[in-house]
């Protein structure tokens, strides 16, 4: 839409000359014989008021006509043509995506040799590099729709300011109108009409008042649901980030392991078989594989990681393996899990700066009370940033990577199953408990595919947007990796 130009000439300057005059003489206590005497200024008084109406109706029109945001056809038209450019784009790499997933099921169905196991990794590492590309797309999509929202809200604050003002220029006319009675006008007129005009000239200023409140009210309304709007795009602007970061973990794990197995096989088949026969030993790597859980002063190998999970697991129905994959995952965000609000961490870092205070402050201050702890020294993860400019807000704790608000809305439950009292989103247990009741809310206990995959997502950003397939999709794959190491190890438990 475009804006119209709107002329905002002060109410006041066009009607002044009139009820100065009028004014003065009355301050002369003199206003009945110049009212009578004086025809030039009754008729110079008509005049005014004719003008004035006038004035009003005008603004009053062009107030109901003019739209109260967006950009001008120009700026609109070249944001379509961004969004459609970055559209057309995104899809033609889902395309290539959607292939690479496809050549990967098929090598995984051929027989386990060296090439093919290259072959698949190298279609991984792709497939990665495609998702990036994507995420990458998604985040240059937003960034114009948060860019067209700002306008919008920068419009409307503007428009704000010119109703305000208005508002003030009617309200001042009204009051200066008013400083002469109505008996004083009806004798000074020339006719009953004139009298007319003026009381009409008085209506039609409340009138405008009246409407500049409620325009200003919708405005306001307009401007909440716009600031609503453009938060939403920033924490989706975040998550975005965060599951790149993740993708990129992915990707670089994919190529280290390519490049690992063809130095540990020099290229070999016979060798890469004799590894897949040794397979025996696998058992005892599981068990002392470091399971990293960043954000907690311990870590803990897979099997003691595993224990926890089945023992949550027995008590909430979540499936030890997805619980487990959705942990990693959180832990491996990497260095913006419990890298802000550390002791000796710039003030920029610190909790008054990173966490949402309208959400998370007081929590965290109320969680860090009951713990003993000091929250000014207590590790809290780091909002992400891009170019330089945080985008969203960080606070989250401990290997669950709960932010406070939601941690008071689950601390009394985690409680109860491990008894825990206040319970700690830093202890290893408790943040266990944490996760899998938090899965469980939305349907992981089923231990279906799907519902487990919702809850994923759900547990990511709150939503089961496509836009973060990547993250149920890469949960599901580390559990499906896990579930493996755990049916081994229960058949060597067996024999």
């Amino acid at each position: 839409m475009i804006i119209k130009s709107i002329s905002r000439k002060k109410v006041r300057d066009v009607f002044s000359p009139f009820v100065k005059k009028v004014i003065k003489e009355k301050n002369k206590a003199s206003i009945f014989s110049s009212l009578f005497q004086n025809r030039s200024i009754t008729k110079q008084r008509f005049f005014s008021l004719l003008i004035f109406c006038f004035f009003l109706f005008s603004i009053m029109q062009s107030s109901v006509t003019a739209p109260i945001f967006f950009q001008s056809k120009e700026a609109e038209a070249l944001y379509d043509e961004e969004r459609t450019k970055l559209e057309e784009e995104l899809e033609a790499v889902e395309k290539e995506i959607a292939g690479y997933e496809r050549l990967i099921v098929t090598t995984k169905q051929e027989k386990a040799t060296l090439q093919n196991k290259i072959d698949q990794l190298r279609s991984t590492a792709s497939k990665l590099s495609l998702q990036i590309k994507s995420t990458n797309l998604n985040l240059e999509y937003l960034n114009v729709r948060i860019d067209e929202t700002t306008s919008s809200i920068i419009k409307t604050s503007d428009k704000v300011d010119a109703t305000k003002e208005n508002l003030i220029n009617s309200l001042q006319s009204f009051y200066e109108l008013k400083q002469v009675s109505l008996l004083e006008i009806l004798l000074g007129s020339g006719t009953i009409s004139e009298f007319f005009d003026y009381s009409n000239a008085l209506n039609n200023i409340q009138e405008r008042i009246q409407e500049s409140i409620e325009e200003l009210e919708g405005l306001k309304t307009t401007l909440g649901k716009q600031s609503q709007k453009l938060g939403s795009d920033k924490e989706e602007n975040q998550s975005l980030l965060a599951m790149q970061l993740l993708q990129k973990n992915d990707l670089k794990e994919t190529e280290s392991e390519k490049v690992n197995l063809w130095h540990a096989t020099d290229g070999n088949e016979d060798k890469y078989q004799q590894m897949l026969a040794g397979s025996r030993q696998e058992a005892d790597k599981i068990r002392t594989r470091i399971y990293q859980l960043i954000g907690v002063k311990t870590q803990v190998n897979f099997g003691e990681a595993l224990e926890i999970a089945n023992w949550v697991s027995s008590r909430t129905g979540v499936r030890p393996a997805l619980l487990l994959a959705v942990l990693k995952q959180e832990s491996n965000l990497g260095q913006n899990v419990g890298t802000c609000n550390r002791p000796g961490d710039s003030y920029s870092k610190s909790w008054r700066e990173i966490m949402k205070p309208s959400r998370d402050q007081e929590p965290f201050l109320k969680i860090c009370r009951e713990l003993g702890l000091d929250p000014d020294t207590t590790p809290v993860s780091c909002p992400m940033f891009r170019s330089g400019k945080q985008i969203g807000w960080g606070g989250a704790m401990g290997p669950a990577q709960f932010i406070p608000s939601t941690w008071m809305a689950y601390k009394d439950q985690v409680s109860k199953i491990t008894g825990n009292n206040p319970a700690n989103p830093w202890d290893i247990r408790d943040a266990f408990a944490a996760a899998a009741l938090y899965l469980s809310r939305w349907g992981a206990a089923k231990q279906t595919r799907d519902a487990e995959w919702r809850a994923a997502m759900i547990y990511f950003s709150g939503s089961t947007n496509t836009r973060y397939r990547f993250y149920g999709d890469s949960v599901l794959a580390i559990a499906d990796k896990y579930e493996k190491d755990i049916s081994y190890l229960k058949e060597l438990a067996s024999r």
